[in-house]
């Protein structure tokens, strides 16, 4: 469908209230139809319910590993008594003793760990290996004082003979302790890694929004210009025509985030906004024609992309012609990407690697090259082109990313 003129309102009669329609988020969950879930979102949900009990926090990581590791030593223990031909039922009360002995050293051990866990390797590693020792020592002498009262049979431990679990008990509190600082520094590696994707993010969102307000000023400085023309030229119907269509573009940039993408026809919307401006500074000398696949119109694309663009063709194209020109906007979906395209009937480009006019201003295209390297990094393509026998030719190439079925504008007409 082409369809030259002015698209004073590319909504239609519908504009405003499909302007306001977009703003709303689309209802999520119906994808399967009738509100259903998936079946088998129960059984994900209650797993994810699961991890998040025994592992949520750090304080519950602490004490899962305490349940699991030392439930082990338990299973451990009474394996070696089986293989020692020894009655499980009769010693499994000195080893629940040994757990319970175990779990009160490690707590303690955790808050000497707390004090010294961020200090050097030089210096943590001493402090590790002293404690273990040492508590592997009280350990041994501890359970083996208790199992002749807890086992009955068994003779009473005394002098060195107290100490002689003291080299198994050290090496599993020491690697108790491997397992609480390798725990410590991967948590600790984590949010380092978590701080610098956040960092990352909020300095690209940072980027976009630079990009994305540096074309307020921008096309502020070239309506504000043509305003006052219009007022010096006594044109006071034209001046205020100009202000209340600024107004409401304005107004629509305020609304939409810079960052947002959305899709091709509240693009053509805004795009419609700014061209009802530039319609009373040009009149006839300005004509524009549409040429939009209807399966491009729920594509994604960056909010005011086209209108730098626009913006820059008019500056280049229309506005030192006579009589003026004609800006061609297409866009259709190939395979799984979107592509635009923009062609004015202006000049060209002497250099088409060159994109900085003689007077210092390329913020419209150079602008828009930035904000598509930063939004979609080297999936995409932008290239310009000088058209026979004259003109300019932008092209964009981006994935598709089709948004929710909305409502969508009538086809833009001739006003």
């Amino acid at each position: 469908m082409k369809m030259p003129g002015k698209p004073t309102m590319p909504l239609g009669s519908d504009g405003q209230a499909f302007h306001n329609a977009l703003e709303q988020e689309p209802v999520r969950g119906q994808a399967h139809g009738g509100g259903g879930t998936e079946p088998n979102a129960g059984t994900a949900d209650h797993s994810m319910s699961l991890m998040t009990r025994f592992f949520g926090t750090k304080e519950a990581t602490f004490w899962s590993f305490q349940f699991f590791g030392w439930t082990g030593y338990f299973l451990v223990r009474m394996f070696q008594a089986i293989t020692n031909q020894q009655d499980p039922s009769a010693v499994s009360i000195q080893y629940l003793a040994a757990v319970i002995i175990g779990v009160s050293m490690t707590i303690v051990m955790r808050h000497v760990y707390r004090i010294v866990r961020d200090k050097p390797l030089f210096l943590v590693l001493p402090v590790v290996i002293l404690l273990c020792a040492a508590f592997g020592l009280l350990f041994s002498s501890l359970e083996l004082a208790l199992a002749p009262v807890l086992v009955p049979g068994i003779a009473p431990f005394a002098g060195l003979a107290l100490f002689g679990n003291a080299m198994f008990e050290a090496t599993v509190l020491f690697a108790w302790s491997a397992i609480y600082f390798g725990y410590h520094y991967y948590a600790g590696l984590q949010e380092q890694k978590a701080q610098v994707l956040k960092a990352t993010a909020m300095a690209h969102q940072a980027q976009l929004k630079m990009l994305r307000y540096q074309l307020n000023p921008h096309f502020l400085f070239n309506t504000l210009n043509a305003i006052s023309t219009l007022v010096l030229d006594k044109a006071e119907e034209d001046a205020n025509k100009m202000l209340t269509k600024l107004s409401s573009f304005l107004r629509y940039t305020l609304v939409n985030q810079p960052t947002q993408r959305i899709s091709l026809d509240q693009e053509l919307y805004a795009l419609g906004l700014y061209l009802d401006i530039e319609k009373v500074r040009f009149q006839d000398r300005l004509s524009i024609e549409f040429d939009i696949d209807e399966d491009s119109k729920t594509a994604l694309v960056p909010s005011l992309i086209l209108q730098p663009l626009i913006e820059n063709a008019i500056k280049y194209a229309i506005a030192p012609s006579i009589d003026g020109g004609t800006i061609t906007v297409c866009a259709k979906v190939v395979g799984q990407r979107l592509v635009l395209a923009l062609k004015d009937t202006g000049p060209g480009l002497e250099d088409i690697n060159h994109i900085v006019s003689q007077s210092g201003s390329g913020v419209g295209i150079a602008n828009t090259k930035e904000r598509l390297l930063q939004i979609y990094g080297e999936d995409h393509e932008f290239r310009l082109e000088n058209l026979e026998p004259s003109g300019l030719g932008i092209y964009i190439q981006v994935p598709k990313e089709k948004t929710e079925a909305v409502k969508r504008p009538s086809d833009i007409k001739k006003h």
